[in-house]
């Protein structure tokens, strides 16, 4: 069943949430703070038995500094830079095996699929530890640090996605003028924030995404990944100011009011999970080029496939960057 406003509503939707003054200071400082701290990034070749593909792991330096692993798949044999898509996992979900996801790389990209610090046991492996503590949360990592902006989880993870695109802009392989975000879900809250952080991209992609629109998201569903702050603040009542701060630093509504990276959404009118007015209430603050994709039968799911073969559409129809 539809689970939230109907088309007209989500077209005239605009989200409450506010930008914090400091907002691109505390992402700028980050990701500064970040890329100093940062080591050589190591690419190992491994034998994963595939003869059309060839894959390396890949470890790099995400936030402080701190090794996150991913996979980088390219068409087997590839000597000359690629067009590559960076992706993104969605919740509880690690980077996986390496002869996983063979999408991109079969279709002639260059595929860095980035690994999810402390996930990766809900719904497919992971390899990355996420080492900064945190105080008391409710069982996930949605609550983790939530109180204050410089100790939370996603904090850290939005850096170690903003890495990730460091990384392949500078690597061999990869065409550095041709490199998109791509996520569904976490993922696509994760390419949303890159989109904003890495203005150098040439688009990006978030398909059903999570992490967007905040004050609206935690009041009109109760399924998880959000139902862990609701719980939070069943038991901290006095800490709801604090985490709607926090929460604001890494909302996708305000990471949309400062990009301009061609973007494609995707949302799902019978979406439980991650309700459509969210992501419409991002969708409305892009500042960049923009379009949405609507499904109406969809759940949380979204387009699925046809999400991934819309987005390679748009890089063959548009092989080149805008502007």
């Amino acid at each position: 069943m539809f689970t939230d406003l109907d088309e007209a509503g989500l077209l005239a939707y605009r989200s409450t949430q506010s930008r914090p003054s400091d907002f691109d200071a505390f992402w700028s400082d980050t990701i500064a703070a970040a890329r100093a701290a940062a080591i050589d990034t190591v690419a190992v070749r491994v034998d994963s038995g595939l003869t059309t593909v060839d894959v390396y792991d890949v470890t790099f330096s995400g936030f402080d500094g701190q090794p996150v692993r991913a996979w980088l798949r390219v068409p087997a044999g590839t000597a000359a830079p690629l067009p590559a898509v960076v992706e993104f996992v969605g919740y509880g979900g690690g980077r996986g095996r390496a002869v996983e996801n063979l999408f991109w790389a079969s279709a002639g990209f260059a595929h860095l699929q980035m690994d999810t610090r402390g996930q990766g046991s809900m719904w497919s492996t992971g390899d990355t530890r996420d080492d900064a503590g945190s105080g008391p949360a409710v069982p996930g990592f949605l609550t983790r640090g939530v109180e204050d902006p410089e100790t939370y989880y996603y904090r850290r993870l939005v850096t170690d996605a903003v890495r990730a695109v460091d990384v392949a802009l500078a690597h061999p392989l990869i065409d550095g003028s041709r490199v998109s975000v791509l996520g569904f879900s976490q993922g696509g809250g994760l390419a949303l924030a890159a989109a904003a952080l890495q203005p150098g991209l040439a688009r990006a992609f978030a398909f059903v995404p999570f992490l967007c629109d905040f004050p609206r998201a935690i009041t009109i569903t109760d399924r998880e990944p959000y139902r862990e702050l609701g719980r939070y603040l069943a038991v901290h009542r006095d800490r709801a100011d604090a985490v709607l701060r926090t929460l604001s630093y890494v909302d996708g509504v305000n990471f949309a009011a400062g990009a301009r990276v061609p973007i494609r959404f995707s949302a799902a009118m019978m979406d439980p999970t991650c309700p459509p007015s969210t992501v419409y209430g991002a969708f409305h603050a892009y500042a960049g080029p923009k379009e949405l994709q609507l499904w109406t039968y969809n759940g949380h799911e979204g387009g699925g496939i046809d999400d991934e073969v819309g987005a390679l559409r748009v890089l063959r129809e548009h092989p080149q960057p805008v502007g």
